[in-house]
C-alpha cells in the first residue's frame, strides 16, 4: 500500500509541486534568469504587474478566451456529436446521420495537425492580399472586404484567432462526446421517442444530463487551453496583434523572460496565470455542483 501510494506521491511532489513552489519563490526575487544572484524583492513584482497596463490587457484577453472558447467549442462539438450518433431518421433504429463515419474522420483531422502548422495555414488564409478567405468573399460580391486585414484590425483580430482555435479542437471534443453518447443505452432514446420527445428536448433532458461529467471535463480542459493559447497566438500574431488586441498572458510572460531577461517578473506572471486557471476550474466544478451535477439522472 505504501509503495503504491507513496511512489506516485513522491513523483508528483518532485515534478509538479516542487517546480511550482520554486516559481513562487523566484517571483519574489529580481532574478535575471542568467545569474546565480536572486535579490529578494518581496511582492514588488506583483505590484508592478498590476500597475502594468499591457499585462492587465493580456489578462483581459486571456479571460475573454476562457469565457468564449469553451462555450463555443463545447456547444459545436455537442451538436455535431448528437447529429452523428442519434440525429438520423426519426423512424426505426436509433442512429446518426447517413455517412456519419466519414464526418467523424473529417472533423477529427484538424486535431492531428500540430498547432504551429494550423497557425501557419490560417495565417495564409487570412492574408489580406492573397488569402483564401478574402478571395472567396470578394468572389461572392463582398468587394468591401478586398484586402481586408483580419488579423491586422483590432475589431476582428481576436475573433479571427478564436475561429482558428475552435477549428482545431471541435473535432476532438466531438469524438469525446460521441464516445459518451454511445455509452447511453439505446432504450433510453427509444423511450423518449415513444413519449413524443423531439430532438431538442431529447438532447436537453437526456443526452446532456447523462454526459454531464464529460461536458464538465471538456469545458475545464478547453478553458485551460484558452488561458494559455500561446502557440496559436504567437503564430498568428507574434507581437500581440494590433494594439495588443490578441496578446495573452503566456505571450507576455515569454517576452518578459526571454527578451527582457526578467525571470523573476515572468515567474510572478506565471503564478498569476496559475491562480486564474485554478479559479476557473474551481468555478466550473462549483457551478456544476450547484446546478445538480452530482444528482443521479439515470434513475
Amino acid at each position: 500500500m505504501v509503495v503504491f501510494l507513496g511512489l506516485p506521491l513522491v513523483i508528483y511532489l518532485v515534478f509538479v509541486i516542487s517546480p511550482f513552489v520554486q516559481a513562487m519563490y523566484y517571483s519574489l526575487t529580481n532574478w535575471s534568469g542568467f545569474s546565480d544572484k536572486m535579490p529578494f524583492v518581496g511582492f514588488d513584482n506583483y505590484v508592478k504587474l498590476f500597475h502594468d497596463d499591457i499585462f492587465m490587457l493580456s489578462v483581459r484577453n486571456s479571460i475573454i478566451l476562457a469565457i468564449f472558447l469553451p462555450i463555443i467549442t463545447v456547444i459545436l462539438s455537442l451538436v455535431l456529436a448528437t447529429l452523428v450518433t442519434i440525429g438520423g431518421s426519426s423512424r426505426g433504429q436509433i442512429k446518426g446521420l447517413k455517412g456519419s463515419g466519414f464526418y467523424r474522420i473529417v472533423s477529427f483531422f484538424p486535431y492531428v495537425i500540430p498547432a504551429v502548422v494550423i497557425g501557419i495555414i490560417w495565417a495564409q488564409i487570412y492574408d489580406p492580399s492573397s488569402g483564401l478567405l478574402n478571395g472567396i468573399l470578394t468572389g461572392l460580391g463582398f468587394d468591401g472586404l478586398k484586402s481586408y486585414p483580419w488579423l491586422g484590425d483590432p475589431r476582428t483580430a481576436m475573433i479571427a484567432s478564436m475561429v482558428v482555435i475552435v477549428w482545431g479542437f471541435v473535432g476532438f471534443y466531438m469524438i469525446l462526446f460521441i464516445a459518451a453518447i454511445k455509452g447511453i443505452p439505446a432504450e433510453t432514446f427509444e423511450a423518449a421517442r415513444i413519449d413524443g420527445a423531439g430532438r431538442f428536448r431529447t438532447a436537453t433532458t437526456i443526452t446532456i444530463p447523462l454526459i454531464r461529467d464529460n461536458i464538465q471535463t471538456a469545458y475545464v480542459y478547453m478553458g485551460i487551453l484558452a488561458l494559455d493559447a500561446f502557440v496559436y497566438m504567437s503564430v498568428l500574431n507574434s507581437t500581440g496583434g494590433p494594439a495588443n488586441s490578441t496578446l495573452v498572458m503566456s505571450q507576455k510572460l515569454f517576452t518578459t523572460a526571454f527578451s527582457k531577461g526578467q525571470f523573476g517578473l515572468a515567474c510572478a506572471m506565471g503564478v498569476v496565470l496559475a491562480a486564474i486557471t485554478l479559479l476557473f476550474s474551481a468555478l466550473v466544478f462549483l457551478v456544476n455542483r450547484i446546478t445538480g451535477g452530482k444528482q443521479d439522472v439515470s434513475e
